[in-house]
């Protein structure tokens, strides 16, 4: 897979680039919630219905979300295998934004971030096992209020073994846990639990384009669908189970540049999160640091973008969908992962760390509104997760949702943008469910990257911190932290660290974690993985 993409680099400082750069109950937890609680909810949140500035005709949203695709996993960002016409194709004929980051790289806290336009801390869901608030705001909830028919279709994730409806939605399709790639138990808008024979792509878009076809009066629509692919295990569907078999790959150069890594890479070499440990179950004998065992590493990377061409289909469908409809045209279609993945980078797999490959995501929106089609657009400066809510309320011309950390978009695609934003933080806290990860607290500018590990008891880190010069060092090679050279750097970017994290209202007295317990080697409870 190509690496991480470049950034911009001031000389010795932190100074700018020389570039321009679901009418459904209400769910809770388990069980439905009564309507006069949802009234309250928008009562809360001051969203005033029918809230929308004057429009012929308000944009229809479909937002296309996926699990863990890295940024580089389409043909569009440069792979060279992996061939995806329909995702290039939005791009191609909208807007695509290279350089989209998540705020914390896991699935719960990121999609809360995608839907609420706030850091974890703020929403609360700083884990895979924790729910959105019912309480809580988010875009489709204020679409709903004003208006708009709004649906899911997919994996939600937040809050494992809860598949009922959740506020926002009209109509609310998803299940327990991660779901399956084939015969997948759904719960079908509270109204029953049924298995939905097939692929889980193909299962999902099916039911997405029905709903479609139901008949609203005019109403603008919102339709969210959220695919299991590309989650491990990685199973895909039978005609793309080989589609890879003569393709090639090799451990990223970078698993073996470990000299200058802080301890705990190492120490998870040969884990849950190694590239010498299971691989989400295509190495069957491990732990393996055998040279032949690439070949494990091989076919997993194979199954992974096999199960993304199932995904590119999906999109290809809908896309043809809206055409046939004469909604093309009308509609914002999203396309975005929900956090990336590392695959080798530094010996390591899975997410959650702060490098590139873990936090770097795809982001393709197709809206002639935006940017006609005729004139497509790429966007180098840095674009977060928690910019989504804002960015398509501003499109839809519906009431902004209050204090949120993110900006929209539109202005820096269509007039561009000299306020943008030129740096952003990163947190996760360590996990006892998966203990191969440490607190994480990081910045990231044009420029330069600085990690730190806060053990979780106030004293002075026990991890080195690591730096690199993104520009120069994309792949991030080598670390920096150590050479006194960057000595001004580090001081530089720990009180912008600080400075960004004051701003979402995080500092080190309400900055709560976990204790690091260490990098540990048993595996993840089956039910969990």
């Amino acid at each position: 897979m190509n690496k991480a993409g470049s950034a911009n680099v001031g000389r010795g400082r932190l100074t700018p680039p020389r570039d321009a750069y679901r009418s459904a109950p209400i769910g809770g937890v388990g069980r439905p919630r009564p309507a006069a609680l949802w009234l309250t909810v928008l009562a809360t949140l001051c969203i005033a219905p029918f809230a929308f500035a004057a429009a012929a005709k308000r944009p229809n949203i479909l937002f296309i979300l996926t699990d863990d695709q890295r940024w580089d996993a389409m043909s569009i960002a440069g792979n060279k295998y992996l061939k995806t016409p329909n995702m290039d194709r939005l791009g191609q004929e909208g807007v695509y934004f290279r350089n989209t980051f998540c705020t914390t790289s896991l699935c719960s806290p990121s999609r809360a971030s995608i839907l609420s336009g706030v850091y974890a801390h703020a929403h609360g869901v700083m884990d895979n096992f924790t729910e959105y608030p019912v309480s809580f705001r988010s875009f489709p909830m204020v679409l709903q209020a004003a208006g708009y028919d709004t649906a899911y279709f997919g994996k939600w994730h937040m809050g494992e073994n809860n598949d009922e409806p959740r506020p926002g939605f009209n109509w609310f399709v998803t299940h327990k846990g991660q779901g399956k790639y084939f015969d997948t138990e759904f719960n079908l808008n509270g109204q029953k639990r049924e298995v939905v024979k097939g692929y889980y792509t193909h299962a999902v878009t099916a039911m997405a384009e029905e709903w479609l076809q139901r008949p609203r009066d005019g109403k603008p629509w919102c339709l969210m669908i959220g695919h299991k692919a590309s989650h491990s295990f990685y199973f895909p569907e039978p005609k793309y189970e080989h589609a890879f078999d003569q393709v090639r790959i090799a451990y990223p150069e970078t698993a073996f540049m470990l000299d200058d890594k802080p301890a705990w890479i190492k120490d998870r070499l040969y884990t849950w999160h190694g590239i010498y440990g299971p691989l989400f179950e295509w190495r069957k004998k491990f732990p393996d640091d055998s040279p032949a065992a690439v070949k494990d590493f091989e076919a997993m990377t194979h199954a992974y973008w096999s199960t993304l061409l199932s995904v590119d289909d999906s999109v290809g469908r809908l896309y043809e969908r809206l055409r046939q409809r004469g909604e093309l045209d009308n509609t914002i279609i999203v396309f975005m992962g929900d956090n990336g993945l590392l695959n080798g980078e530094d010996g390591m797999v899975d997410k959650r760390t702060m490098h590139e490959a873990s936090i770097r995501i795809p982001l393709l929106v197709r809206y002639p509104g935006l940017t006609p089609a005729s004139q497509p657009k790429v966007i180098d400066q840095q674009v977060l997760t928690v910019d989504i809510a804002p960015s398509l309320l501003e499109l839809c011309g519906a009431r902004a949702l209050p204090q949120v950390h993110g900006k929209s978009w539109v202005k820096l695609v269509q007039r561009g943008d000299p306020a943008w934003r030129k740096s952003w933080f990163y947190h996760y806290n360590y996990e006892k469910q998966f203990p191969y990860t440490p607190n994480v607290r990081g910045v990231r500018t044009d420029s330069w990257k600085y990690i730190r590990y806060p053990h979780g008891d106030g004293k002075p880190d026990r991890h080195l911190a690591e730096l690199y010069n993104i520009e120069f060092d994309p792949e991030e090679r080598y670390n920096l932290i150590a050479n006194p050279k960057y000595a001004a750097i580090v001081k530089d970017l720990q009180a912008e660290l600080a400075r960004l994290m004051q701003t979402t209202g995080l500092t080190p007295a309400n900055d709560k974690m976990p204790l690091d317990q260490g990098i540990k080697q048993e595996l993840p409870d089956a039910k969990i993985r």
